[in-house]
């Protein structure tokens, strides 16, 4: 028996698949492949380690704990949700599920519904644009490239990179608010 979930990812695999298919085709030229499996790699997790790392840099003062501090527990936060939403949807990857798109990039797990690289890229963005709002144009470009990277790698659809962004900007939103950064 079918659950909602399923019927609808059914549905969404079908719609788009052909146009995953054609980003991923784009990987056949190694320029473009280098530069979506540096963005992927990026996104795991070094560029945002960094980004936290760096607040003492950034800010002064107590201010730059309060920063890391909420940068790494909204994170942690988010891995949970992520992890919650993901093991119990359950969508399998574009690469699984039509053998026609190549995967140009190991899959960390299974399934593909949210994006968690899109989802850290677009809360860490967030998160910035309000505390360090001078980094938005160098993350943007970034951000954009990660988002893109998780299809042309072949290893998500539009609709995770998608989820993935909406579930970044309301944790971003959400640790923002609890914290009068908003």
């Amino acid at each position: 028996m079918k659950t909602l979930s399923s019927a609808v990812f059914e549905r969404l695999d079908l719609l788009e698949w052909q146009l995953c298919q054609w980003m991923a085709g784009f990987s056949i030229h190694r320029r473009w492949l280098a530069s979506l499996r540096w963005a992927s790699r990026a996104g795991d997790w070094p560029i945002w380690v960094a980004l936290i790392a760096a607040q003492p840099l950034l800010h002064e003062g107590p201010q730059a704990a309060r920063i890391m501090g909420q940068y790494i527990l909204t994170a942690l936060v988010a891995i949970g949700i992520y992890r919650l939403v993901k093991t119990r949807l359950c969508r399998e990857r574009p690469f699984i599920t039509f053998h026609t798109i190549a995967c140009n990039e190991p899959a960390r797990d299974r399934y593909s519904f949210p994006s968690g690289h899109t989802m850290h890229a677009v809360m860490f963005m967030t998160l910035c644009m309000v505390d360090t709002p001078w980094l938005t144009p160098w993350l943007l470009p970034i951000v954009i490239l990660i988002a893109i990277s998780r299809v042309g790698l072949g290893l998500h659809y539009i609709s995770d990179v998608i989820a993935g962004g909406i579930l970044g900007y309301c944790m971003a939103l959400f640790s923002l608010g609890l914290s009068g950064g908003a």
